[in-house]
């Protein structure tokens, strides 16, 4: 079997759309199913887009996610270099070959001249398509004179090489994903395939770069199923087997309408990157947002792939050993930010409450509180259930480390009664009485203490929970004093009774 060899070949033009660490993470899984080579490329021949510090938050991106490069700039390898404005003078070799070959050519029309003949063509109701039927119109190797033109490129005129389109022919490929597809040349252009700024476009440069990295499968965006045909045609001219090719479903909005995009995340509130972006317009990222790597990469690889079966908890080896490209679906995915959020909640659920109290020790100190890791053990056990985040956790324990400064006073005029001050002193002095001060001996004693004196248990345990935690939230409240301790439920009890009956 052919060695398989993928790669994941993003632009640095801005932060990686989670889209792209789908792609990345897609690849990874087939070259690892298959015993193959996971590569990271970095394509920045588009130097007027290259945006500084995208490459390394690239890098970043895909070890936070547990994604390991087998191949690129960091890790080296055989088949370098992985960046490619580092091997331009490589591709311009390519680019003579295709002239020689008489299958592009040398184009000299001036941005303001293509314009200037699309609103022409426009204005009659046609459209521009620099092809076969028009190419001879305008200024290029093929429409002027050979002296001419090399005149052209003595003088040091500006120009690009396009390639030279077949005129009506029939092009047969097939896509793992899509099936076997038929496009005719007369719907396509000739395409640049080298620029006036003397690098190449991503047309050439990611064919050559293939052939060259030996690589066996394309496992791409959707984006990019137009221009396959070109690309196809590229490897004929070269004269080089295809490799395989897959081209992935597109992440919806969370409406099914549309394109997943920034735009989304910042009107409803979630990621669509997985780090912090820094630079220029900041963006946030699920790490900063407290997600787990592996919730993220949980959630996105369901996005357009299935399993085939009702699993939906994988670890990265299972995902390794379930993933196959044939389950990759055609449709898109509409991404649910609230099923992102399931999936960090379940993966939080699997920590042991040690894990979970020393990521929230660090967050408590960030928030001026320290505790000892034990006791935040036996915290984390009581209210870990009810949140998805670590971050969460302090809504849900802020009054485990300060008593409350004010009562909610929906539940005061509901309920706080005239003889609560008097019940909660009675009360008092029940658990002021107790040694062992722990959750299964003052639960116990207190509901005898009801039962005996014929109390409403309703009307004391609403005003006892008022007192301690300033609103009816929390956890079980005898677990609740257990761990505040009693000298802290006797200061809140005091000083509940005090403001509430003035």
């Amino acid at each position: 079997m052919e060695q398989i060899r993928v790669r994941f070949a993003p632009s640095p033009t801005g932060p990686l759309h989670i889209g792209g660490v789908r792609t990345a993470l897609y690849n990874y899984l087939f070259a690892k199913k298959n015993g193959g080579t996971f590569i990271l490329r970095i394509e920045d021949t588009d130097q007027a887009r290259f945006v500084e510090g995208a490459e390394e938050y690239i890098m970043e991106s895909l070890e936070w996610c547990g994604i390991k490069v087998d191949e690129g700039i960091r890790e080296g390898g055989n088949y370098g270099p992985y960046r490619q404005s580092d091997k331009k003078e490589i591709f311009r070799q390519y680019a003579d070959m295709l002239i020689n070959k008489g299958d592009a050519y040398y184009a000299f029309d001036t941005p303001e001249e293509l314009e200037g003949m699309r609103k022409d063509l426009e204005k009659a109701g046609k459209t521009f398509i620099y092809n076969a039927e028009l190419r001879d119109k305008l200024i290029n190797s093929l429409s002027l004179k050979e002296n001419e033109w090399k005149e052209k490129l003595e003088k040091g005129e500006p120009y690009v090489i396009r390639y030279k389109m077949p005129r009506n022919e029939d092009i047969h490929f097939d896509d793992i994903i899509r099936g076997h597809i038929v496009v005719n040349t007369g719907t396509l252009d000739d395409k640049v395939l080298f620029k006036s700024d003397r690098m190449p476009t991503y047309h050439l440069a990611h064919i050559v770069d293939d052939h060259l990295m030996k690589i066996s499968h394309v496992i791409r965006g959707e984006e990019w199923l137009p221009s396959l045909p070109l690309h196809i045609m590229l490897y004929r001219s070269f004269g080089w087997d295809p490799p395989l090719f897959a081209h992935l479903p597109l992440l919806l909005k969370p409406d099914g309408k549309g394109k997943l995009s920034k735009r989304d995340g910042d009107k409803m509130g979630f990621p669509v990157f997985p780090l912090f972006w820094p630079y220029g317009e900041t963006a946030k990222g699920y790490r900063e947002d407290g997600y787990y790597p592996e919730a993220f990469i949980n959630m996105l690889v369901l996005l357009g792939w299935n399993p085939g079966t009702e699993q939906e908890i994988f670890s990265m080896d299972e995902l390794i050993n379930a993933f196959s490209i044939d389950r990759v679906g055609k449709s898109g995915s509409r991404f649910d930010p609230e099923k992102a959020k399931w999936f960090n909640h379940q993966y939080l659920q699997n920590k042991t409450n040690t894990q979970i109290a020393i990521e929230f020790r660090d967050y408590l100190r960030s928030h001026g509180y320290q505790d000892d890791i034990i006791r935040l053990e036996a915290l984390v056990g009581l209210v870990k259930e009810r949140v998805s985040f670590v971050k969460d956790l302090w809504e849900q324990t802020d009054f485990f480390f300060r008593a409350p400064d004010s009562y909610d006073q929906e539940v005061v005029k509901k309920r706080w009664k005239e003889d609560s001050a008097k019940l909660l002193i009675e009360l008092r002095s029940q658990l002021e009485n107790m040694v062992d001060f722990s959750a299964a001996s003052t639960e116990p004693v207190i509901k005898a203490w009801i039962e005996k004196n014929g109390y409403n248990t309703g009307a004391i345990m609403n005003a006892f929970r008022l007192v301690i935690v300033g609103t009816l939230r929390g956890p079980h409240i005898y677990d609740i004093i257990s761990w505040i301790g009693k000298d802290e439920t006797i200061k809140r009890i005091d000083k509940g009774v005090t403001l509430l009956s003035k």
